[in-house]
């Protein structure tokens, strides 16, 4: 059975699935590295554990499995974030994969790192197992140089300062799920606390709302989204570049406007400035909608993901009304399903 991988800074997700796609188990390592211990889940039960890295998390989730008596891992697939322009398909994991890996850690100094302790952890935890990372940049390798492309000397293009895109994987497991059914031109919503569209032509990506980093796009929960890059000067003036990447990361978006990151909470207040990032998420969604639909030269049907957008009625609705100049059009919400994605390609890599 394969194990997926999605490790975060102080976390360790995990699942087990059968080659027929079918989830075995899941369960997670939380508080990685704290003084108190870690919380490790698997099923239903959960217990305290000692984790004070990524190598003694994923040893303890492994000596869980066997346990459970969840069957034998004969292989291991991670999520990593940032490909860069030479990992555009999944990879089984070798010493050059790897290098090329930490060579785009500069891309996303957040979330390469985690991913690379997964790697290392699952190495020296069973140094027998075969290895394959899927990339949430890679679906967006189909887009045009005119789509990546900022409008920068080049120089600073060639150092690789350009349009990524990310949420690859949960738009790739969507039109998985689609299969044949996958309408000509679809507009693909993944709401959550990131926030990003895609316009999916054909199966293929032609333009997305990220960039080079996940900070692009409409409001999200912590995110600014779009921000005029003086603005983005000016806040480094004020607050230095360390804290102006924090604030817009961690402190901007839905928790700037409202006071909350939790759009669940937002929806059920009454007070104004709720209301207001409210709307702000909405109309930002929209307006972004309307340049992915230029993109793909119209759209057959829209599609909701995420956390938001698939639990979230309201904002669905509020969405398509505004977009209701389009006429009449199918509306789906598929589950976000990165993990699957992630073991449909280490399957197809080991045939």
């Amino acid at each position: 059975m394969l194990l997926v991988l999605n490790t975060g800074s102080s976390s360790i997700k995990a699942a087990l699935f059968r080659p027929d796609l079918t989830e075995v188990l899941s369960g997670h390592v939380a508080g990685i590295g704290q003084k108190q211990g870690a919380e490790l889940a698997l099923g239903e039960t959960s217990r305290a554990v000692a984790a004070p890295d990524h190598k003694a998390a994923l040893a303890a989730f492994l000596s869980a499995l066997e346990e459970a008596g969840a069957g034998e891992v004969t292989a291991a697939a991670h999520r990593v974030v940032h490909g860069g322009a030479e990992l555009t398909a999944p990879v089984r994991l070798t010493p050059e994969a790897i290098r090329v890996i930490e060579a785009n850690v500069p891309l996303a100094p957040l979330h390469n790192p985690p991913g690379l302790a997964g790697i290392e952890a699952m190495r020296d935890a069973r140094p027998d197992l075969p290895q394959f990372a899927s990339f949430d940049t890679a679906f967006h390798a189909t887009q045009s140089e005119v789509a990546t492309a900022y409008a920068i000397p080049k120089a600073l293009r060639d150092k690789g300062i350009r349009r990524y895109g990310f949420h690859g994987l949960s738009y790739a497991g969507m039109v998985a799920q689609f299969g044949a059914a996958l309408p000509r031109r679809l507009l693909a919503l993944h709401l959550g606390a990131g926030v990003s569209l895609c316009a999916i032509r054909e199966g293929r990506s032609v333009a997305t709302t990220m960039g080079y980093s996940p900070l692009s796009g409409p409001t999200m929960a912590t995110r600014s989204g779009d921000i005029d890059g003086m603005a983005v000067l000016r806040l480094a003036e004020e607050t230095g570049i360390e804290e102006a990447g924090r604030v817009l990361n961690r402190d901007s978006g839905l928790k700037g406007l409202g006071g909350t990151a939790d759009m669940r909470r937002l929806l059920a207040s009454d007070a104004p400035e709720a209301r207001f990032a409210v709307d702000h998420f909405v109309w930002t969604v929209v307006e972004q909608a309307g340049r992915l639909i230029a993109a793909m030269d119209g759209v057959d049907a829209v599609a909701f993901t995420g956390g938001i957008g698939e639990n979230a009625g309201e904002i669905r609705d509020r969405v398509m009304a505004r977009l209701a100049w389009l006429g009449e059009l199918p509306v789906h919400v598929v589950p976000a399903e990165e993990e699957r994605q992630i073991a449909r390609d280490a399957f197809a890599l080991m045939g």
